[in-house]
């Protein structure tokens, strides 16, 4: 293999699926990911890549290539952080997914300091409340609450979200206060909806040392808790969110705490990312970094 270049392109390129898309991610015109990827192919001899005017598909070769390039560059990856570890530190581009509430609320306002520590390091960050494919999707870290399942990856835990349940002053006057859970079933409850499937996320409280899980209904469903949090403000009913994102509207008085007898533990929240990175500086810097700083716990304090 003479081009390691192209072969990262053609492993992006199958990954996404586009051409497009590929140079996007590593800073090429889709004519120069084009170009790369005929060399690549006159290398080997085979055709890798299916082309048709609207999608880039995988020839039979091209999977087979595919799996073993993938291996290639990950053992070149580690080869390479081991020695930046040994001589230079930490350097490079780390690139990390946050969901929103966490991102902004949590891990943006620590970043300064990090990226003061370690000025040979950029980050690259994205928010948003998807689930990520950190293998295929080219992701260092991902900040994930609840449990990791999936048996590449590595977790480590940063703490526990706690979540609040909460009311604006004026609708809880309006409307009376819950007393109990089954209360909960006489308001207007602003619901947490999986932008995919759709499904409701369970609203969890601790009833006579039990869980209890609850999946409410209410005139508002959304799949970011920030808007919910700014719907129950405006007094459309009652809200159900982290202590993080909950924090600033719980001080200022915008919103007030209901049922905190029945409030549970929390939920996990972890720093996840691929075995094969365990020892890369940039993703061992970060996650040291989020750990020494308590930064969940700090963020609901």
């Amino acid at each position: 293999m003479k081009d390691l270049n192209a072969l990262r392109v053609f492993v992006r390129v199958a990954q996404l699926k586009s051409f497009k898309a590929a140079g996007a991610s590593l800073g090429l015109t889709a004519s120069a990911v084009s170009k790369a990827i005929t060399r690549l192919e006159a290398e080997v001899g085979v055709g890798l890549l299916q082309r048709t005017t609207r999608s880039v598909g995988l020839t039979d070769d091209g999977a087979v290539f595919f799996e073993n390039g993938k291996q290639i560059l990950s053992e070149i990856d580690q080869a390479e952080n081991l020695l930046s570890r040994a001589s230079a530190g930490v350097y490079g581009r780390l690139r990390i997914h946050l969901t929103e509430g966490l991102g902004r609320r949590v891990v943006m306002p620590m970043l300064s300091a990090f990226l003061g520590r370690y000025p040979g390091l950029s980050v690259s960050a994205e928010l948003s409340n998807r689930t990520v494919d950190i293998p295929n999707e080219g992701f260092d870290v991902d900040i994930q609450i609840g449990p990791v399942a999936d048996s590449r990856l590595v977790a480590r835990a940063l703490g526990r979200v706690k979540f609040v349940t909460c009311a604006a002053p004026a609708y809880l006057a309006a409307h009376g206060v819950p007393q109990t859970l089954d209360d909960l079933a006489r308001h207007n409850c602003l619901m947490y909806a999986h932008i995919h499937s759709g499904r409701l996320r369970e609203w969890q409280f601790v009833e006579n040392g039990r869980e209890r899980m609850l999946t409410l209904q209410g005139s508002l469903q959304a799949n970011n808790s920030e808007a919910l949090l700014d719907a129950a403000i405006a007094g459309l009913g009652v809200a159900h969110v982290s202590r993080i994102v909950a924090r600033e509207a719980l001080a200022a008085g915008k919103v007030m705490p209901v049922l905190g007898d029945f409030h549970a533990p929390g939920r996990e929240v972890h720093a996840v990312y691929l075995k094969a990175h365990t020892l890369a500086p940039k993703v061992r810097a970060f996650v040291d970094f989020l750990v020494e700083h308590e930064v969940v716990a700090r963020a609901q304090a």
